[in-house]
């Protein structure tokens, strides 16, 4: 199966029969799956995170709802009316969801269990939202070399743990390498979930070092053991000598109520190196000088992005990731 490419040329990663059972062992003894639970999936089945919903459902003989494309209507109405139980998103596809319930001035049927969101991390205001909606949210970290998830969080500790992307899973290790004064590392993970290798122009490309897969991404772990994703060390802005993560400010961004969607990128200056750009799509009427007021708020100095772009829309790629490296384009 290929990555989503978000950080550059997708790979193809070689899956065995063995990870998947193992990934989906243990994503179970964790989130738990009745044979009478319905999971909705309307993420992309070449993606990880559609797959992987295929194999849980397979083993555990759960049903499946399989959605062709992203239909919010549909979606929150399965929701509302408790047809469904489970369902995996991205904060983008959550907060469209949650913007829906409250247009209805809905809330989730006490019949579904968990919304279960990756591919970054999600905006503690969308937590917030999502609890007063009684719509239980897991935030999990994973990727295709782990056939999905590697760690969750429980929803019961959403709002006690916010940012975080859990304790790593059954059959699970995970370490930081060469963490910064901060604690702050490449994170690497080891177990039976674990890619095997890759094909193609990556064929030579050693899938782990030591044992362990070093993901390209960095976190840090906490006195009680959750972790805590930061950014991809490839999205890093380095701006006169000082580390920019991305994620933070698209965070900051995404606190503004006109705010619907927000990604940034480094920018070449040749003062400093790199200066953040920020772009965001709004949903009401709101200036640049506000937005940028609201940073200063928020946001230290050197993090300040330099230029705030409004666009109509933000690259993605099929599973509503955000492709930066595409935002200067």
């Amino acid at each position: 199966m290929y990555t989503s490419g978000t950080t550059g040329f997708p790979k193809g990663v070689r899956q065995t029969v063995g990870n998947h059972q193992a990934s989906a062992t243990a994503s179970v003894l964790n989130i738990g799956l009745q044979t009478d639970d319905v999971w909705l999936c309307a993420v992309p089945l070449f993606h990880i995170s559609g797959f992987s919903i295929l194999v849980r459902s397979l083993l555990y003989g759960n049903q499946v709802y399989l959605y062709d494309h992203f239909d919010v209507d549909a979606i929150t109405h399965h929701i509302m009316k408790g047809e469904v139980t489970h369902m995996s998103v991205v904060a983008v596809t959550l907060e469209r969801i949650l913007h829906t319930l409250e247009q209805h001035n809905a809330k989730a049927s006490s019949r579904f269990k968990l919304m279960l969101a990756g591919g970054g991390p999600v905006p503690a205001d969308y937590l917030a939202r999502a609890h007063t909606l009684n719509l239980a949210v897991a935030q999990t970290y994973g990727m295709t070399e782990t056939s999905s998830q590697t760690a969750t969080l429980a929803s019961e500790d959403a709002i006690r743990k916010i940012g975080s992307a859990g304790k790593p899973l059954f059959f699970n290790q995970i370490k930081i390498v060469e963490p910064n004064a901060q604690g702050e590392g490449e994170i690497c993970i080891r177990g039976p979930h674990v890619t095997p290798g890759y094909i193609g122009r990556f064929a030579q490309k050693s899938a782990t070092r030591d044992g362990w897969l070093h993901t390209g991404d960095i976190g840090y772990l906490d006195e009680e053991g959750y972790l805590f994703v930061i950014d991809r060390r490839a999205d890093l802005i380095i701006s006169g000598g000082e580390n920019i993560y991305p994620a933070e400010i698209e965070n900051v961004l995404l606190m503004h109520p006109a705010v619907k969607e927000a990604g940034v990128c480094g920018a070449d200056d040749k003062q400093w190196g790199q200066v953040p750009v920020a772009f965001v799509v709004l949903n009401k009427q709101a200036s640049v000088e506000q937005l940028q007021a609201f940073c200063r708020q928020k946001l230290a100095k050197y993090k300040l992005p330099k230029e705030i772009i409004i666009t109509n829309s933000l690259p993605r790629n099929g599973a509503n990731k955000l492709l930066r490296r595409k935002l200067l384009q």
